[in-house]
């Protein structure tokens, strides 16, 4: 007869194991979700620019730069109809669903829905009366008049799918909302666009392709932000007939930094507008588009970066937050720099790629990349500002360089052009990221700089060094996207493979360890799979 073994019961984990599961559970969300989202941002930047060549060649110039005093008055009225409830969405679905106050999520779902309809639809009326004094008197663009209604249209349809989309960064999936926005609404647009541009409706059938393309994405991220919310949470009842005011407080901050926020991002172009010729305008949209491309690495992080910020400093985890924001930081700042290097040593041949009328805006984008490299360095202090309830932090600070960004594009808009609008960007865009970053440091004792960053330097050096030998030896090559493809691959291949051998501290070993189990893991289903 044998005797059964006693079981030994296993140790309780220690304080330090918690944390260690912490951090690589949390990375491992974030990484998951920021890697779809990345993916799908390059996905559409590179079908999205191959549209953007074929709609500058066929529309020119001054049809982008209607377009984008357009959407200069779309983002202004667009501030208003959300009233900061998207930022808000965030922060709050993610809390009520970690503490389970379904009560409170439908009511604020419901409140914040019905409170955007309104406002959707008042704005959309005053925009399309206010909209001919705008382009006559202050544009100097009459042009624009016939398209304000499209325009009023797109602002309904994108004031809905921001809020959603924030609905569904709430919920800790930004994967499905990346899906939706960029492998379906993206293609969609570039589709009914060249369709819409091909049957001669030449930039009113560019407006139309995004309309149509961006209620397809609505509809879809109506029916997935319904598909994640709790049970409870849709059938709650309305015991409580106001938003709380906590809600209200937060929304009317967080409205403040979206005004500052435009400021911030459209000064430039209204500037320009009432200034200088809409085709520079155009040339400059054009450049923009692409800087506004260099920081996608941290903005694919601040996707799912920011709903755990409210998580673990609402849990008092500064510790496991501090470790999370420096490992981030450096891992953006290292995909962001040998992109960066591409675009400021080819910036000319970029910008021909547009056309010929396209090229004077090569310096916008040397200014623009250089402003941007200085946002991916300090990493996501904004969000640590707002996502932690330092929000008014991050108002002086916007408050400050939003009024220096209008003096310098004020004082130099004149003597320099659009040279002289980037150049002023250039410089608020470092100011604001210094004024943040020492804002996070007194306010949350965080800082995303450790001894490990002077491990890139030599990884930095290479890549750059790299690029530059291969621009003589390919110099004259055609056409010209060919060597900007081939130096893209051998300044990140350059820059990675230096960074994997000197680079790496035990936490980037975790994340290298993570992605190569996990592309194993795909291999494997793929052979599986054509077996």
């Amino acid at each position: 007869m044998s005797i059964p073994e006693t079981a030994v019961p296993s140790p309780p984990p220690t304080a330090a194991g918690v944390t260690e599961a912490r951090f690589r559970s949390e990375m491992g969300q974030i990484s998951r979700h920021s890697a779809v989202f990345f993916l799908g941002t390059l996905f559409t930047a590179a079908a999205g620019y191959f549209f953007k060549i074929y709609a500058a060649r066929i529309l020119g110039a001054g049809a982008l730069g209607i377009y984008a005093l357009g959407m200069t008055l779309v983002g202004f009225f667009g501030l208003f109809n959300g009233l900061g409830l998207p930022q808000a969405a965030v922060r709050f679905v993610a809390a009520y669903c970690a503490t389970q106050q379904y009560e409170r999520l439908h009511i604020f779902l419901q409140r914040a829905l019905g409170l955007l309809a309104v406002t959707n639809l008042g704005l959309a009326g005053v925009m399309i009366l206010l909209g001919p004094w705008i382009a006559h008197r202050l544009y100097h663009s009459p042009e624009l008049d016939s398209y304000l209604r499209l325009f009023a249209v797109i602002l309904n349809v994108s004031g809905f799918a921001t809020f959603l989309g924030q609905v569904l960064a709430g919920y800790k999936d930004v994967a499905r909302r990346t899906v939706i926005n960029n492998f379906i609404g993206s293609p969609l647009n570039i589709i009914f666009g060249v369709i819409l541009i091909a049957g001669g409706m030449g930039l009113r059938g560019y407006v139309w392709g995004q309309i149509a393309s961006g209620l397809v994405a609505l509809l879809l991220l109506a029916a997935s932000a319904w598909s994640l919310t709790p049970d409870p949470a849709r059938r709650g009842s309305m015991s409580q007939s106001r938003l709380e005011a906590e809600v209200f407080w937060f929304s009317s901050t967080a409205f403040g930094v979206s005004l500052l926020e435009f400021l911030l991002a459209q000064a430039d172009k209204i500037v320009m507008g009432i200034f200088l010729a809409v085709r520079q305008v155009g040339i400059y949209a054009v450049a923009a588009s692409m800087v506004a491309f260099v920081p996608v690495a941290l903005q694919s992080v601040n996707q799912i970066f920011s709903p755990t910020i409210a998580d673990l400093h609402a849990r008092g985890e500064r510790v496991l937050l501090g470790r999370i924001f420096q490992t981030l930081t450096k891992w953006v700042l290292g995909l962001t720099l040998p992109l960066a290097f591409v675009m400021i040593v080819y910036s000319k041949a970029l910008m021909r790629l547009f056309g010929a009328e396209f090229e004077p805006g090569w310096i916008v984008l040397v200014l623009g990349t250089l402003g941007q490299l200085v946002n991916t360095a300090v990493g996501s202090v904004g969000y640590l500002l707002l996502m932690s309830g330092n929000q008014n932090r991050l108002i002086r600070v916007q408050a400050t360089t939003a009024a220096l960004l209008i003096g310098l594009t004020m004082v130099m808009v004149k003597p320099l052009g659009m040279t002289g609008v980037a150049l002023a960007g250039a410089l608020t865009n470092a100011a604001t990221n210094y004024m943040c970053l020492r804002e996070v440091n007194v306010a949350l004792k965080l800082s995303p700089y450790n001894r490990s960053y002077l491990r890139l330097l030599v990884p930095c050096g290479a890549s750059l060094a790299a690029i530059l030998v291969l621009r003589q030896i390919l110099a004259g090559a055609r056409p010209e996207w060919v060597p900007i493809v081939i130096a893209l691959a051998i300044s990140y291949a350059t820059f990675g493979g230096l960074a994997l051998a000197l680079g790496l501290d035990e936490d980037d070993r975790m994340i290298v360890d993570a992605i190569q189990r996990r592309l194993r893991g795909v291999a494997g289903r793929t052979a599986a799979f054509s077996g």
